[in-house]
């Protein structure tokens, strides 16, 4: 995938996420797995602590060190409704994904290295972070075939 479709794809998932998180909302469950509320508070988590501070780190400093950092549920959404979960999923997206196009050539390029993928730039970083929305979409729509 080149940069401009791999930026598209991180882009456009909160529109993936809000159709299938609301179509799997109020479903019955199996216990112990997340709601799509959970799913949608988990990725608002994944967005501030991971995607945005590893960017904020690759900007400041010459390969920074990450170590893998699997977020719960972002706190503060406990009585919210699935719409406010998603557009404030929505927004940190968002700005995240300005950050992204805002990188000239030189910031695309740089890297820090990850405990467990080795050295990642930019593109690395997305390729995961994609991965990682995909994974949760598919749970969403296993939700769906329940």
């Amino acid at each position: 995938m080149n940069r401009a479709d791999l930026v598209d794809t991180f882009a456009g998932f909160p529109g993936r996420l809000d159709e299938a998180a609301t179509a799997a909302a109020g479903r019955s469950l199996p216990a112990g797995e997340w709601s799509p509320a959970e799913v949608v508070r988990h990725l608002i988590a994944v967005e501030r602590e991971v995607w945005q501070k590893r960017l904020a780190r690759l900007a400041t400093e010459d390969d920074p060190r990450w170590s893998w950092v699997e977020p719960g549920l972002e706190p503060g959404f406990e009585d919210a409704s699935i719409g406010d979960t998603l557009a404030a999923f929505a927004a940190a997206r968002a700005t995240t994904t300005a950050t992204i196009r805002a990188l000239d050539a030189a910031g695309w390029v740089r890297h820090g290295t990850h405990a467990t993928y080795g050295p990642l730039d930019v593109a690395g970083l997305l390729r995961i972070a994609v991965d990682h929305d995909r994974h949760h979409l598919e749970s969403l729509a296993t939700k769906l075939a329940d």
